[in-house]
This record gives C-alpha cells, sequence and structure tokens, in this order.
C-alpha cells in the first residue's frame, strides 16, 4: 500500500463540509473471491495502530481479586456481585455493551460472565475474547493490557465481505492516518486466504463525506 496514495487519497476525504463536530475517517476494505460461509475464510482479528483515530473504551467484568489494578485503568468495571443484576435488566445490559469497546473477563469466572452477559454482548462481537488477550488471570496486571487495547481495531468479515473500522479522525496529520492504513493493510493481508488478491478495493470515507478510493499502484 503506497503512503503517497493513502495521503492523496485523505486529502481528497478532507474536502467534505465542514461540520460543528470532529469528523471521524472510516477505511473499507471490499473482499473478493472468498466464501465466507467456510468458516476459515471468515476474517476475525485485532490489530495494534500507532495513532487510535478515537477514544477506546474498556470494560472489566471481574472478581474482587482484580478490582485494584481495574481501578483507574477501566472505564467500566463490574464487579462479580453484581453480575444478577444485570441478568435481570436487559436494558442496562445494552446500555453497558454500547458504552464500551472491548471487555476484559477474569478466567475463572467466565463461566458466569457468559451466562449473565453472554446473551447481549455476544450478539455484538464483545465478549471478552482471549484471542485479543481479554480473558485474564486473577492476580493480572490490568494497566498494560489496557494501554494496548486502547490502540487496538478489532476487523472482522463474517457476514458480509467488507471490512469496516475508524482509522483516523480530521484533527489528525495526513501522515498519522496514512501510516494506521498502512498498519492495517499490510497485517490483514496475512489473515486472508490469497493475501491481496482477495482486496477487492480499499476507501477511505469522512463522517460526512463522500467514498474515495486508495489506488494501491
Amino acid at each position: 500500500m503506497n503512503k503517497e496514495n493513502c495521503i492523496k487519497a485523505i486529502k481528497e476525504a478532507r474536502e467534505s463540509k465542514k461540520r460543528n463536530f470532529t469528523q471521524t475517517f472510516e477505511l473499507i476494505i471490499n473482499l473478493k473471491d472468498l466464501d465466507l460461509k467456510k468458516p476459515d475464510n471468515q476474517v476475525e482479528t485485532w490489530i495494534q495502530i500507532s495513532y487510535p483515530g478515537k477514544p477506546i473504551k474498556i470494560g472489566c467484568l471481574i472478581g474482587p481479586e482484580l478490582k485494584e489494578s481495574a481501578t483507574g485503568v477501566c472505564e467500566t468495571i463490574i464487579m462479580h456481585d453484581d453480575f444478577p443484576i444485570y441478568a435481570k435488566d436487559k436494558k442496562k445490559t445494552k446500555k453497558l455493551a454500547d458504552s464500551c469497546d472491548f471487555f476484559i473477563g477474569q478466567a475463572n469466572i467466565m463461566p458466569d460472565i457468559a451466562k449473565n452477559f453472554g446473551r447481549i454482548l455476544g450478539t455484538r462481537g464483545k465478549m471478552p475474547n482471549p484471542k485479543a488477550g481479554c480473558v485474564v488471570p486473577p492476580n493480572a496486571n490490568l494497566k498494560p493490557l489496557v494501554e494496548k487495547l486502547k490502540k487496538t481495531l478489532k476487523l472482522k468479515a463474517k457476514i458480509q465481505p467488507t471490512i469496516k473500522c475508524v482509522i483516523g479522525n480530521e484533527k489528525m496529520k495526513d501522515e498519522e492516518i496514512a501510516e494506521n492504513i498502512q498498519t492495517v493493510y499490510n497485517q490483514i493481508i496475512h489473515v486472508l486466504p490469497k493475501e491481496k488478491h482477495n482486496i477487492k478495493n480499499i476507501i477511505i470515507k469522512s463522517t460526512m463525506g463522500k467514498p474515495i478510493k486508495i489506488t494501491e499502484k
């Protein structure tokens, strides 16, 4: 992925009408020749970028062993004793799910997490995932994990052959957004069976702007 072509597309995407809020830039990767009905072809991966385009909020579902470690680093802390409150209140659980980008779960109480939160968090793809390092032992130091998650994007394509993620915002430098795009591209191609040959096109779009294609040559 050519950096100059990324910057050219970013500059064009910036030309949309100015709004009274900070617009984000969304990266859209359209895929081809990929049968997503086959589980092996489905995409689910986590990528760390250098410059997050929006604040990433972390929730944790833990027992008393991790309370001290979570305090001050996670935006939302739900203690084990309070799980039944959420199990009885769908609206409360949905609000919780919408308030955080990632959830950390304490490993030895994961069955209770699944029982009380699985129906809501699962449908949103937000259950604590061991592949992302989000299932931790009771003696874990959460600070480095949270710092990592604050720069993490979850990329997935399981039903539609399209990957979407927030790649930056209009207050960021073009070079920073371009670096994020290159990072995503360079890692996502290694997840795809035919690598770059499974990519149909790549588009960048501001919140209220038109889609701009990023040329690869």
